[in-house]
């Protein structure tokens, strides 16, 4: 018997669990044309049109950032289910990224303007568990820090283009900063400076599973 979960800014259904019973849930008609799945609502977070308690579980994976109210929609998904899931990104996470660092600072200002801190999420979600999340040299997912030891990735445009961060620079910011990594690495300066990366299976860099709901302690 599958369990009802409700995903809350779906999007196209990428990180839907395969053995639930999923209601898709997204303010845009666009991304709900994508979802694969049956049961689709537009809807935003802050107003889900379902009964109170209506699902075993409710999840929203990195979209807690784009709500207009983060905590009305986090109310929303407290009403709504009696247990909570909310993957997002701690903007006050040490050590942050390379690329951000030594290339583009300008994404950690777009980053840190829309992320809230973790403790207010978890506060907000009256969570009682908070997992980290280490990505792995090889994650398969693309979004911005999957391809923290294969820096080569960055200097593809198709790569790029699949990053909303990336997307909201322009370009008279994002060229100047690939053609200097491009440099780098054909130099081997960027090696040199990461070595210690090279030999890492996985990486901390704030990315965070917080979990709410009637299975805490």
């Amino acid at each position: 018997m599958t369990c009802p979960v409700q995903d809350v800014g779906a999007g196209a259904g990428s990180y839907e669990p395969a053995d639930a019973d999923v209601t898709a849930v997204d303010p845009s008609q666009v991304m709900l044309d994508q979802h694969p799945g049956h049961r689709k609502v537009l809807a935003g977070a802050e107003e889900l049109p379902f009964e109170n308690g209506a699902f075993d579980a409710a999840m929203a994976v990195m979209t807690v950032h784009h709500w207009p109210d983060l905590h009305r929609g986090l109310s929303e998904l407290r009403r709504v289910s009696r247990r909570q899931v909310v993957f997002t990104w701690d903007p006050q996470h040490l050590p942050e990224l390379w690329l951000i660092e030594e290339y583009l600072p300008e994404i950690r200002q777009l980053e840190h303007a829309r992320f809230t801190p973790l403790s207010d999420v978890v506060e907000a979600l009256g969570a009682h568990t908070v997992l980290p999340f280490t990505v792995p040299h090889d994650f398969t997912d693309g979004f911005q820090i999957a391809y923290w030891r294969r820096p080569e990735r960055y200097l593809d445009p198709l790569i790029r283009q699949a990053s909303s961060t990336f997307a909201q620079l322009p370009p008279s910011v994002v060229e100047p900063a690939i053609a200097r990594l491009r440099a780098d690495l054909a130099t081997g300066d960027w090696q040199r400076r990461h070595a210690d990366l090279l030999n890492r299976e996985s990486m901390d860099y704030g990315y965070r599973l917080i979990i709410a709901g009637q299975d805490g302690p």
